[in-house]
């Protein structure tokens, strides 16, 4: 089993006649994924992949069209909010947001109507999801991860494929990894993701790579140890990073003394989390 996606998702690539998602679609179809459709408009009627392909004007047509169930954005910042919104009013269930630099306002726009129409939104500003030997929606390099029964979750996108590839390199296989992104307002977080691989029998286990600012992590924390019968091992980066200094996600900075790479460690430890001090220690941790 996985979560979010599978062998049978049927994915549709917002923004595919542009340079990231051609490139991304071909590697997403390379590892097997189903890509059954694009959407760019103006170029509705054009086929891409030597007519493997078709390009449809809008979400809707290229649903009906072809029964998609998940969409994966490749659209520049200024449009995405605009190109969510149209992805959940043509009824798709599961869209991944790539693109970064999103506007915060637009954001909070679409994060209220997309909870309002019950759609499922990852990212934005993340690598998207991998479910290893099945299909992969985003830019997470599927070579690096082998099916097993580790389920990974994580704020930050480098560190992401650092621990797919200990992990491989343990021996340890992946149910499926979420890439939320790290921006301030997002859709999937933490506790949601822990609570789909609680629910997940193929699961066994859990890696949660957190990172400085904002609450989730202790709100993650309350949730482990509330809710979680699984282990839980987890990373924090950023454990070095002086206040007011961003590193790397907008969501990563340390205000007012809040966001703190320690309080996120104790919350988790105190929730019965085994918090790795690299890495490349995750895979010790899960035996």
């Amino acid at each position: 089993m996985s979560i979010l996606i599978n062998k049978d998702s049927r994915v549709l690539v917002q923004g595919i006649t542009g340079r990231e998602g051609l490139f991304h679609a071909s590697q997403m179809m390379d590892y097997g994924t189903q890509v059954v459709a694009g959407v760019t408009p103006g170029k509705g009627g054009d086929w891409v992949f030597d007519g493997k392909v078709p390009v449809f004007d809008t979400v809707e047509r290229a649903l009906a069209a072809t029964g998609a169930n998940c969409t994966v954005l490749f659209v520049p910042a200024k449009f995405a909010g605009d190109a969510m919104l149209e992805a959940a009013d043509a009824g798709v269930p599961l869209i991944v947001c790539i693109t970064e630099g999103v506007p915060i306002q637009d954001m909070m726009k679409v994060r209220k109507y997309l909870h309002q129409e019950g759609v499922r939104l990852i990212g934005p500003n993340c690598p998207g999801l991998l479910t290893p030997g099945e299909s992969k929606v985003g830019i997470i390099p599927g070579h690096i991860a082998d099916p097993g029964s580790v389920g990974v979750v994580s704020r930050s996108g480098t560190l992401t494929y650092e621990v797919l590839y200990a992990l491989q390199q343990y021996g340890r296989g992946v149910s499926t990894c979420v890439g939320i992104g790290g921006d301030p307002v997002n859709g999937t977080g933490f506790t949601d993701a822990l609570q789909m691989f609680e629910d997940d029998h193929h699961t066994e286990a859990v890696v949660m790579i957190g990172e400085i600012g904002g609450a989730s992590e202790e709100r993650a924390a309350e949730f482990i140890s509330t809710s979680m019968t699984k282990p839980v091992v987890g990373f924090i980066a950023g454990i070095s990073a002086p206040p007011g200094k961003r590193m790397g996600h907008a969501g990563a900075i340390i205000e007012a003394g809040s966001g703190l790479a320690s309080d996120k460690i104790a919350a988790l430890e105190s929730a019965g989390v085994r918090v790795a001090e690299h890495p490349e220690a995750i895979p010790e941790l899960l035996n």
